[in-house]
């Protein structure tokens, strides 16, 4: 009996001071969570209301810099899938009957152009702050950064007097073998590229084509399989010269490589990174909470400060040591034929190739 009454107070002492414990607990804020990164959208489960899906190609830096500080104004969550342009545009279309997406943030807007069946339109807030070359008459998608394509050259490598003024200086012989080019049919940046080239030297007359064979040529079958190796190579005196971003060979000249930038006097594109809203979108008020907060003034400043982006917004400055977008020589580049007439202008480049 006494071993029964000395368990009981035992019980009541243990209950007692659990009970204690909990009420001197202080009740904790619910702090925004880290991106949640994977090849598979994170279940919303039940407050739906607090999250939004993004499918982005971006670089982890900035892509996640972008996300935390959504998160961290916002008190939304962000469930990241990040891959490649292609294969995340694919797989929109592929889920379009039940999406799981919410925003498509990144990639060439030419490439959204092809697939804009799956997004919805989308307006700004702030649009008449957003350069209006940046954004799709039918509101489909919004630049989110011009890129400007450049001719990166190793100063190590390349004489001053022999430095490309242009792309029609690419098919001198001095310079075969030594040009770094990746292959346009993986690459967007290298197929924006091409688009680039056919159009400053005609590409509705045949003339563009006919740069494009004697480039090939001079390539001396040296075609790259990544656009990463393009400005890696040059950088590192593989090659002499390269076609790349801006924003990549930016980089390699803040930090004080033998490297220079050209932009060509023929004119070059600046096809901007886009941001989409996606058809369907389970999510659409955080949505377009999201896409309103990446073409802010405070976010697009950010991304021109900490990462060399380019804004699309007239009212924030570009990144130090670039030139205004006005300064640069530009074509008429036709995100129209670059998207939809995409697979002759493939064909073509591959009849190229094998010649």
């Amino acid at each position: 009996m006494k071993k029964i009454l000395s368990m009981l107070l035992v019980f009541m002492m243990l209950a007692t001071t659990m009970v204690g414990c909990g009420g001197n607990q202080q009740p904790t804020q619910e702090q925004p969570s880290a991106p949640s990164t994977s090849e598979e959208p994170a279940q919303t489960g039940g407050d739906a209301s607090k999250r939004v899906t993004v499918y982005s190609p971006h670089p982890a830096d900035p892509l996640n810099a972008g996300i935390k500080e959504f998160q961290e104004k916002t008190g939304i969550t962000v469930d990241l899938v990040a891959a490649g342009t292609g294969e995340l545009l694919k797989r929109i279309e592929a889920e379009s009957a039940n999406p799981l997406c919410d925003v498509f943030w990144g990639g060439g807007a030419d490439s959204l152009a092809a697939y804009t069946d799956y997004f919805e339109t989308f307006v700004p807030e702030d649009i008449d702050n957003i350069d209006k070359n940046y954004v799709d008459p039918s509101n489909m998608w919004t630049g989110e950064s011009p890129l400007p394509m450049v001719i990166m050259y190793n100063k190590k490598l390349v004489a001053e007097n022999d430095v490309p003024k242009g792309w029609g200086d690419l098919i001198d012989p001095k310079f075969k073998g030594q040009i770094a080019y990746a292959d346009p049919a993986k690459s967007g940046s290298s197929y924006t590229i091409l688009c680039t080239m056919l159009t400053a030297f005609g590409k509705d007359d045949g003339k563009g084509w006919e740069f494009i064979e004697k480039l090939v040529a001079n390539l001396d079958g040296k075609i790259l399989s990544s656009s990463g190796d393009v400005y890696k190579k040059v950088a590192d005196g593989e090659y002499a010269v390269g076609l790349t971003l801006e924003k990549e060979a930016i980089k390699y000249v803040q930090a004080g490589a033998d490297v220079g930038i050209i932009y060509p006097s023929e004119g070059t594109s600046a096809v901007p990174d886009g941001i989409a809203l996606v058809k369907g979108s389970k999510n659409r008020e955080n949505a377009e909470i999201f896409l309103n907060f990446v073409l802010s003034k405070e976010c697009q400043s950010m991304m021109a400060a900490d990462f060399g982006r380019r804004p699309v917004r007239l009212d924030t400055n570009p990144p130090e040591g670039l030139p205004p977008m006005s300064e640069i020589p530009m074509v008429d580049y036709d995100f129209e034929w670059a998207s939809s007439q995409k697979e002759d202008i493939m064909n073509k480049w591959k009849e190229v190739i094998v010649q």
